[in-house]
Formats: C-alpha cells, sequence, structure tokens
C-alpha cells in the first residue's frame, strides 16, 4: 500500500505518434503481447499515479520525477505514457543531458532527469 510496484514495459516502436499500449497488467499479458513492439502496463501505473493525486486533495498538477541509472529506459517510459516521442531516446548513455517537463495531462507531469550515478 505505501510503495506500489507495477510491472511495465516501454514501447520499442519507431512512429513518432500513437505509440501502441495494450490494455491490462503485463503480469498477465499474453506473451505475444509481450514480445511485440507496444507498450505494456501503462493503464496501470496511470491509474497509481491518479490515484494519489486524487487521495492526497491536490489542486494543482503532481509532479513525478523518474530517476535512475543511465541508459535504463526513463525516457522510453515517458515517451509510452505519453504516445508521443515528447523525449528524445538512444542506445548509448548520455542522450538526456538536462531536465525536461513532459504535461500527460492537467493533472500530471513528469520530468525526465539524465541518469545517476
Amino acid at each position: 500500500a505505501e510503495f506500489p510496484t507495477v510491472a511495465f514495459k516501454a514501447c520499442t516502436q519507431q512512429q513518432s505518434r500513437n505509440l501502441k499500449q495494450s490494455r491490462g497488467a503485463a503480469v498477465t499479458a499474453p506473451q505475444e503481447v509481450l514480445a511485440g513492439a507496444g507498450c505494456v502496463g501503462a493503464d496501470v501505473l496511470l491509474h497509481v499515479l491518479a490515484n494519489y493525486s486524487r487521495s492526497q486533495d491536490v489542486k494543482t498538477a503532481i509532479t513525478v520525477g523518474v530517476v535512475g541509472f543511465p541508459n535504463v529506459g526513463k525516457s522510453s517510459l515517458i515517451n509510452s505514457l505519453k504516445r508521443s516521442r515528447a523525449c528524445r531516446v538512444g542506445a548509448e548513455p548520455g542522450v538526456t543531458k538536462c531536465l525536461q517537463a513532459v504535461q500527460l495531462d492537467r493533472r500530471l507531469r513528469l520530468l525526465d532527469c539524465p541518469g545517476v550515478l
């Protein structure tokens, strides 16, 4: 209840708009959905974040920082939730050079951070 954990697979499609999202949780997704290029688990993650903003009775948008080691998929996670290429991604570490704010909806903003060592 304090530290929710959500299984999530980011989208690997190369197009710039309308990135595919599969409905349902990643833990119950069939193997062919997990092997595909679409995002899995986004609706569950967005639901957790929306519930957090509602439970805290927040009147303005909440800001969630996405932090972690270099080249683990922080920008890919944000792109998958936004369903567009809002952040640059690449196979080599260090593509994200500075902090970037991405507005998902009127109540949720995500911060893409450079890798933390």
